[in-house]
């Protein structure tokens, strides 16, 4: 609702919220549930985008496929139906490029491997999900390209990703009873200088927040978006504001904030 207010998206919003979920369903796959061996065998079926290919796999895996397969199908009749065109190899090569970013960072913490920040930040970009969601956005409003998205993402999509990683990095949405493989770019700040304290690592990471909310503001009044609709520009740009609400924790780990929006939002009259 927050990155496309408009009453006339209703449907596009539950397209947005399957997206959403089934980024965070590969997610806990990656990082909780799937062995190193499976997720290997996982990625090479999504990337090939067959079903045989996912008949020596756990049943959960074999399930999801399923489904993702069916919302992409069913979000590409929509986009063909509507704007008279068929993004169905687009939308396959967002979800070809989470689940492999997805398998590097298994891969890396697994083994206890810190990457670089420069190396950290660009598998974590993908793996906030934000491209994966805005994408599919980008093309459900209408648009068409030449160019390849995901070997090239624009500010648009990339800044809102870098606020929304930075802001969960953190540490203020880690849950202390979660488990899994998880990373953190303040895990590779601190490696990198030894000599920081964790409150200087965070300090940086608050700067990188802003820088990368002075470009997206940049973008967004530049004369480069015209390549983009209005209806676009402002989903970007919702997104990334959406992103401070979503991770304001309380010390119990609850949302006051975000609860008070919805509440003000859907229920209560101004």
């Amino acid at each position: 609702m927050t990155c496309l207010p408009n009453p006339k998206f209703s449907s596009y919003r539950v397209v947005l919220s399957k997206i959403i979920a089934f980024v965070y369903l590969l997610d806990d796959i990656f990082d909780v549930e799937g062995s190193i061996d499976d997720l290997h065998l996982f990625v090479q079926a999504i990337e090939r985008w067959d079903h045989s290919s996912m008949d020596s796999l756990p049943n959960y895996m074999r399930v999801c496929f399923k489904e993702l397969n069916s919302t992409i199908n069913e979000i590409a009749e929509i986009v063909l139906k509507e704007h008279g065109w068929n993004p169905i190899e687009y939308l396959k090569k967002s979800w070809i490029q989470l689940s492999n970013a997805f398998l590097v960072e298994a891969k890396l913490l697994s083994k206890d491997q810190v990457p670089t920040m420069d190396d950290y930040m660009k598998i974590a970009t993908i793996t906030c999900g934000v491209p994966a969601a805005l994408m599919h956005m980008y093309f459900l409003l209408g648009h068409r390209t030449t160019n390849d998205l995901c070997e090239d993402l624009p500010s648009l999509i990339s800044c809102p990703s870098r606020i929304l990683r930075l802001w969960d990095d953190l540490g203020s949405a880690k849950d202390e009873k979660q488990i899994g493989r998880d990373g953190s770019l303040l895990i590779c700040m601190m490696k990198e200088n030894p000599h920081w304290s964790l409150e200087v690592a965070k300090e940086k990471v608050m700067q990188m927040i802003d820088e990368e909310w002075e470009e997206l503001n940049k973008e967004c009044i530049s004369s480069s978006t015209s390549t983009f609709s209005q209806d676009f520009v402002t989903a970007c740009l919702n997104s990334a504001r959406m992103v401070r609400v979503m991770y304001n924790y309380n010390e119990e780990h609850n949302l006051p904030m975000l609860k008070e929006y919805i509440n003000l939002l859907l229920f209560k009259q101004i």
